[in-house]
């Protein structure tokens, strides 16, 4: 008898992120042979009954994983009880899909969409510290001293420090800049909140880049299935077999 812990049982399910998972036992909303468990709780997906409000869990749903553009003012997540528009209405699947981390319903650009419990983990955790690369254009021309404070960390209006990121001027617009800005890190509207804090508005926002997986080509509102190579990419740089 093989036992695990069922968050973990869950995500390999494709019910979400682990942390996701979590929260589906936190909110009394899994069983187990009928009772309801808390965190901590293992079992044997052979053997057992888990059970998803009152559905049962079988075993893991095959591994898909989709890039999608999203266009600026959309959900990245899907939220039934928000009217605003998601990236789930731009495609169809019945699997258990989720996407890899948020990006602002004001921003645009990457999601990584999939069932891989345990990649969106290794990719979305604070404490892998994974490259993002965005293009950011901010509405004034930036001198080298606000470029080298946002690449040393600026300490935001709730006292948290950001982590050193990457930062260089792509090209200058009339009265402003596109930047190149690679983060390790996701705090909610990291950017727009450092932009302000350092006197660069941030105007637009255009994810590109989640670790080795390019935004390429693809259009806004379009999607595509990723490729073998791609997905191998994603699961070497995370340190998944």
């Amino acid at each position: 008898m093989t036992e695990d812990r069922v968050q973990k049982i869950l995500a390999k399910a494709g019910f979400g992120s682990r942390r996701a998972c979590e929260k589906l036992i936190e909110a009394r909303r899994v069983t187990v042979n009928g009772q309801i468990i808390t965190l901590g709780a293992k079992a044997d997906p052979k053997v057992d009954d888990i059970r998803l409000d009152g559905n049962p869990v079988g075993k893991s749903e095959k591994l898909v994983y989709i890039a999608v553009n999203k266009p600026k003012n959309m959900l990245s997540l899907d939220a039934p009880d928000d009217t605003r528009p998601s990236i789930f209405e731009l495609f169809t699947d019945d699997r258990h899909i989720f996407p890899v981390g948020r990006l602002d319903f004001d921003s645009e650009g990457l999601v990584l969409m999939t069932n891989d419990g345990e990649l969106a983990n290794r990719l979305s955790h604070p404490r892998y510290e994974h490259d993002k690369e965005y293009e950011v254009r901010v509405s004034r021309r930036p001198d080298d001293e606000q470029l080298q404070i946002w690449r040393r960390g600026v300490v935001l209006e709730d006292g948290y420090r950001t982590l050193p990121a990457e930062v260089e001027v792509k090209s200058y617009t009339k009265s402003g800049a596109w930047l190149k800005i690679v983060l390790r890190e996701g705090k909610n509207r990291q950017i727009r909140r450092t932009g302000v804090r350092i006197g660069l508005p941030v105007q637009q926002i255009r994810r590109v880049r989640i670790g080795p997986l390019e935004l390429g080509k693809l259009q806004p509102g379009n999607y595509r299935y990723l490729k073998p190579d791609e997905i191998k990419a994603l699961r070497d740089y995370t340190g998944l077999p």
